[in-house]
């Protein structure tokens, strides 16, 4: 963590200044050279967002994002291998080789009541250029809002993200309900960050997910999806899905899981277990399993339950998975591959993959039925409710 501030006045608007010289060894070259061109040519460049914070925390970065006073345009009149991105945010993505981006944003500020759209404090544009104190202060949670200066060797904190740092903490910068109104996803990230980076929610924060989770319904379907996979992509998707469960946001997202969560007797784990080895999974291997995996297990137990003692059980899994698809804008390739995969999965624990086995879902099935050899200690119980396509009975015509 960084050493004591340099300059601690953000009473006067000023940010906090803590000397912090990060390992050069874990500094991406080519955001270091994006920042260095940008100041170079008399405008401010920082690194910005997760990577500062990961670097404070111990972590390896994914990925690293740079924040400058450049506009997008100006962006790509110093880099040739520069591609503006989006309408609502508008982006510099700059290319190095192996395709690796380096996203570069303009420092942004928070819009206007009279330049927000209706009355209603959801943003749907974000092109209002700024300073780099006001583009601090728009960022979602205190954690995201550090910048770090390259040739200072500082990082730049106008929100007490330092701070919070040093508490484990996730809070918001100002009051968590408006902050959540204004995006929603938000609250899938506060999840996120909680969950992932073993941190606590400040009660504010906690509390205003459990009063705002409704406002998800007004989220962009796509972006929905994208969060509820980097929920279970990161590590820790039991923890995230326990808290968006605890918060009632699983209620909003997948009312499928949740009710199937609330009837579940007290004393019966498995839909955990099953989460705790897709986590142990991950973090063996260094990357989660593919997408088609993720689902299946986040979905197994509760598609069971609506499939059992259904006479069309095929059916009875289309009717589950449709809702979903239309709420989350699920990619129907992976609602269907859930379908197969689930309905393979008894043939495959007996032995038997049949033709299933020259499918491209082979593979991911058989990870699914690996996960789930550590999660169930009964899985023919489970699977025997398992859907399967309904046969057609043979007809013979007689002459």
């Amino acid at each position: 963590m960084c050493a004591q501030p340099i300059d601690d006045e953000r009473s006067d608007g000023r940010p906090a200044r803590y000397a912090c010289p990060l390992d050069p060894k874990k500094l991406d070259p080519d955001a270091a050279k994006v920042v260095r061109r940008l100041v170079r040519h008399g405008y401010e460049a920082y690194l910005v967002g997760g990577c500062v914070r990961d670097l404070l925390l111990g972590r390896t970065p994914k990925d690293f994002d740079v924040a400058t006073s450049a506009q997008p345009d100006d962006v790509q009149r110093l880099f040739r291998n520069c591609r503006i991105i989006g309408r609502r945010f508008r982006l510099a993505h700059v290319f190095f080789s192996g395709g690796k981006v380096i996203e570069t944003a303009t420092f942004r500020r928070n819009p206007t009541s009279e330049e927000k759209t209706g009355d209603q404090l959801l943003i749907r544009r974000d092109n209002f250029f700024g300073r780099a104190d006001e583009d601090a202060v728009r960022r979602d949670f205190t954690i995201n809002a550090l910048f770090y200066d390259l040739e200072a060797k500082e990082v730049i904190d106008w929100c007490g993200g330092v701070e919070d740092l040093q508490r484990r903490a996730v809070r918001t910068i100002g009051d968590p309900i408006v902050r959540f109104l204004e995006d929603p996803v938000r609250m899938l990230r506060a999840i996120k960050f909680s969950s992932r980076l073993d941190l606590g929610m400040t009660p504010s924060v906690y509390h205003a997910i459990v009063q705002c989770r409704g406002a998800l319904a007004m989220a962009a379907r796509p972006r929905l999806f994208e969060e509820v996979l980097r929920l279970l992509r990161g590590g820790a998707s039991q923890t995230s899905m326990w808290l968006a469960w605890e918060t009632g946001v699983l209620d909003v997202l997948l009312p499928e899981v949740s009710t199937y969560l609330y009837d579940r007797p007290a004393d019966d784990g498995t839909f955990w277990e099953l989460l705790s080895a897709l986590d142990a999974w991950t973090e063996e291997r260094g990357e989660p399993p593919d997408d088609i995996v993720l689902w299946t297990c986040l979905l197994f137990e509760p598609l069971l339950e609506a499939c059992a003692g259904e006479a069309d059980s095929a059916s009875a899994s289309t009717d589950f998975l449709e809702p979903i698809i239309e709420r989350l804008n699920v990619p129907r390739r992976v609602a269907d591959a859930v379908r197969r995969i689930v309905a393979q999965l008894p043939r495959l624990y007996a032995g038997r993959p049949g033709r299933f086995s020259r499918t491209p879902l082979y593979a991911a099935a058989c990870e699914v039925l690996a996960l789930l050899g550590e999660a169930h200690p009964k899985l023919d119980a489970f699977l025997d409710t398992a859907p399967r396509k309904k046969r057609r009975r043979k007809t013979t015509t007689r002459s």
